[in-house]
């Protein structure tokens, strides 16, 4: 497939931070991602939640299912804007490596116990994870991935992070945080899909657990435009099938609306390279439109699930257990063994070693470590 102007040519790669070779038949981003689906951190991405704890139910989503569905629907759009699908994927593949056990409540925690040491970020720990964590070669930590798969997998970076990266790595990632401008075409795709795979799955999953229902969507207009439109065309559709023809619909369109509304603002802007389109300001975008109603979903799924009373109390038991750890291994660092207790930065450690974690392992280390079973 023929690349746009404005999309990441792998052929001009900004590199990696350890030269290497390049690989006779893959191109740097196709051996991006296929680094990344070989590593430790993204084979534990099957037992770390999404709204759900991973003990709960079989079939909610986890971090991993997130992912490819993340990378299916970025790979979509791609195709039809001529972007980079192979960046698209390895993106996709990897925003997700740095985030906790227990989803967004163990971030939580952790920001917490490491507010005096610099903090947490999942999208900081993701970088972490691809720059450092992973011990895979005899010559470098991390998977030693191209820029621009390290520029998208760092989604967002507070300014105080993001001059500590640029010290350490002039000109480097960090650097468009404090320029404010934009990452690749294809990094901005994938943040948009990520918000369009959420909101749709977390609509299934929410439905599926019993904690809203079909009657409650009613009242969001993208899904209930989709919803009547599907039992117009098929009057007999009973169950579950309702729900997946009318979120198959609203993921179509809302693809559709991405294509036409990107295509547009890259026509308007009459880019002719990746640096312009980094100056440009954000372009892979909505239309005004599906931009609302996306706004309305969002909104519903904050009051209605993030928020239901079971989520919540979960929630607060889940961070409860992240900072319980997080005392008992700073206390006692030869529990984490693997030779943690010898680094110098104790307090990153224990956060490393904390975010690597899977839920069920989180638990039961806390069983193990306390006594007590704070989670089913």
């Amino acid at each position: 497939m023929a690349l746009a102007s404005y999309a990441c040519d792998p052929s001009r790669s900004r590199g990696r931070r350890h030269p290497e070779a390049p690989a006779p038949t893959r191109t740097a981003f196709q051996r991006d991602r296929d680094r990344i689906v070989h590593s430790t951190a993204f084979r534990r991405l099957v037992y770390k939640t999404q709204v759900f704890l991973n003990h709960e139910g079989d079939l909610f989503r986890t971090r991993l299912t997130h992912s490819l569905e993340v990378a299916q629907l970025g790979r979509s759009v791609a195709r039809s804007l001529d972007l980079n699908e192979d960046l698209v994927e390895a993106i996709a593949l990897a925003h997700d490596l740095g985030h906790t056990p227990f989803g967004h409540a163990g971030q939580d925690a952790l920001n917490e116990c490491m507010q005096d040491h610099g903090g947490f970020e999942h999208n900081l720990q993701s970088l972490r994870v691809v720059d450092k964590l992973e011990e895979r070669y005899p010559a470098f930590d991390g998977l030693n991935l191209s820029f621009e798969s390290r520029e998208g997998i760092l989604k967002h970076c507070s300014r105080a992070n993001a001059q500590k990266l640029e010290a350490h790595e002039p000109g480097g990632v960090g650097r468009r945080f404090l320029e404010r401008t934009q990452p690749s075409l294809e990094a901005q795709l994938c943040n948009l899909a990520d918000e369009i795979a959420y909101n749709a799955h977390d609509i299934d999953d929410g439905v599926r657990s019993g904690l809203i229902t079909l009657e409650q969507l009613e009242a969001v207009p993208l899904f209930a435009r989709y919803r009547d439109r599907a039992l117009a065309e098929h009057p007999n559709l009973q169950g579950r099938r309702v729900l997946y023809e009318s979120i198959r619909r609203m993921l179509s369109a809302q693809v559709y609306d991405v294509i036409a509304a990107t295509g547009q603002a890259l026509m308007d802007a009459g880019l002719s390279s990746t640096d312009e389109a980094r100056l440009a300001g954000p372009l892979v975008r909505f239309s005004p439109a599906m931009q609302a109603e996306s706004g309305v979903l969002k909104q519903f799924l904050l009051r209605n699930l993030y928020r239901h009373p079971q989520v919540m109390e979960t929630t607060g038991r889940a961070k409860d257990v992240v900072r319980e750890l997080f005392a008992a291994f700073l206390q006692a660092p030869a529990e984490m063994g693997g030779g943690f207790d010898a680094r110098e930065d104790r307090e990153r450690a224990v956060a490393d070693y904390i975010a690597g974690m899977t839920d069920r392992f989180a638990a039961r280390e806390h069983e193990r470590l306390t006594g007590r079973r704070a989670l089913p």
